[in-house]
């Protein structure tokens, strides 16, 4: 029944033990990364299955090529599927956009859970106790234990100041 299709599906096998491989490599690594850069275990599980979508994708796109799709197909193919997206996407820009950030938070952003931080914010400037550092947004509990929501995409367009403990205690003395 699968007579034609043997080299296909023998391709298709060792394709997967490959991606399989990568993505265990990519999970330990982003693991090592996250833990050595004291982020949360969420976080870490949000860029894991970002990372694993993608290779779910580029997988797919491999076995495609495999069972005999031409270049010319997949390339057509996946520019409509883009611009259909890209269109629709469009409209939730921001949306994306906080992703984005929240990606680039996780490699990048030298503040912890934990941590208090000042956002140099002209109509609103915050400071408090990062609670939590999601895909979208960042929790920050104020002094008088406000919980506030801040997007990640305007984190990173922000000024952020880490307010040390021992400055917080000094600059009292001061008063």
């Amino acid at each position: 029944m699968f007579e034609h299709l043997q080299d296909e599906i023998l391709k298709t096998i060792v394709l997967l033990i490959i991606f399989l491989i990568i993505r265990s490599i990519l999970k330990i690594s982003i693991k090592k990364i996250g833990q050595k850069s004291s982020i949360n275990d969420a976080r870490i599980g949000l860029i894991s299955r970002y990372s694993t979508f993608t290779l779910i994708l580029i997988f797919l796109l491999f076995v495609s090529y495999i069972f005999g799709a031409t270049l010319e197909n997949l390339t057509l193919l996946f520019s409509s599927v883009f611009a259909v997206i890209g269109i629709g996407l469009f409209a939730i820009w921001s949306i994306l956009s906080n992703i984005t950030s929240g990606i680039i938070m996780f490699f990048s952003f030298p503040y912890k859970v934990g941590d208090k931080i000042k956002i140099h914010d002209k109509d609103s400037p915050l400071e408090g106790i990062i609670e939590d550092i999601r895909a979208f947004q960042l929790h920050l509990r104020l002094d008088n234990g406000d919980l506030v929501t801040y997007p990640n995409n305007l984190i990173l367009q922000k000024a952020v100041t880490l307010v040390q403990k021992d400055a917080i205690e000094d600059f009292g003395d001061f008063h």
